[in-house]
């Protein structure tokens, strides 16, 4: 595609922008969009589609840039030009970084290593905020120059801690959470205003093993792989629609401690490239399912 605009400018002065639809599927839908870029003077960069044949839903990520630097005005003549398609849009300014709430109680290896691929750059993400139900990590935080919100939870305390965390979460303009092995149930309202917006890493290769001490359950049943599952949180623990996932082998060699070892590593890579997916929007929902375009 060219990389002149049709003024003639050139397109390193553009701004570049992601565009995410979901509609159902129908021929001509890729030329209206396309169409509809084109109005901006837009030129698509990359793009990815997919088709969903059991519900018939199409699916597509663009990447694009029109001199429009502007992203309000970019963002509402795109929907404007595709309301009648009845698709559904979300677009943003790629330089725009989506801002994530990291959760977490004790354990730290998933935020240690959220942390390095932020400050290293390679995680595409702003983080104003960690909040934990435990002080543990505050050191660490402060480490990084985040501030970091100790929330302790009872049963007593939870209502108010979850009220408290959606006015966090509405006054840091967060866009999404990630549970970086927060150990606390979230509440069917607390999941129901984070639907598509709140990840959570499962240390087990879902669906199975559920509950407490997985590794455990895994090697008394003598299992030769053991993985790791990132999903979008959902009132229904540990069934919410499932992002990214991963496995390594073991063997009768393996205790339990050992596979837990094991499991931390692909626990952070597994977070890391759910995180990710979510900071580049590549995540569609389609029903309980995902599509994770590359």
């Amino acid at each position: 595609m060219s990389t002149t605009s049709p003024s003639g400018s050139s397109a390193a002065t553009a701004r570049h922008y992601l565009m995410v639809l979901r509609c159902d599927d129908r021929p001509g839908i890729v030329h209206r969009v396309t169409g509809a870029v084109l109005e901006i003077d837009g030129n698509i960069i990359e793009n990815a589609q997919f088709t969903d044949p059991d519900s018939n839903t199409f699916v597509m990520r663009t990447r694009f840039d029109t001199e429009i630097t502007d992203v309000e005005r970019v963002r509402a003549r795109l929907v404007s030009s595709l309301a009648a398609e009845g698709v559904e849009v979300r677009v943003r300014a790629e330089d725009e970084l989506p801002r994530a709430l990291l959760m977490m109680s004790r354990q730290d290896h998933c935020l240690l290593d959220l942390l390095y691929r932020f400050r290293t750059g390679e995680l595409h993400v702003e983080i104003p905020l960690i909040v934990s139900n435990h002080p543990d990590c505050a050191e660490l935080a402060a480490s990084y120059e985040i501030p970091y919100l100790h929330l302790p939870v009872t049963p007593a305390t939870k209502v108010a801690q979850e009220a408290r965390l959606l006015e966090l979460i509405a006054d840091h303009k967060i866009d999404f959470v990630v549970l970086a092995r927060y150990m606390q149930v979230l509440s069917e309202e607390l999941c129901a205003a984070l639907t598509g917006r709140a990840i959570n890493i499962h240390h087990s290769f879902l669906p199975g093993f559920k509950g407490a001490k997985p590794y455990h359950q895994a090697h008394a049943r003598g299992v030769k792989l053991i993985g790791e599952t990132a999903h979008y949180v959902t009132a229904d623990l540990d069934e919410g629609p499932i992002i990214e996932q991963d496995v390594v082998r073991v063997s009768h060699t393996h205790d339990a401690d050992t596979m837990a070892r094991l499991g931390r590593d692909v626990e952070r890579s597994v977070l890391y490239r759910a995180v990710q997916a979510q900071a580049q929007d590549r995540i569609v929902l389609i029903g309980d399912r995902t599509v994770v375009f590359p």
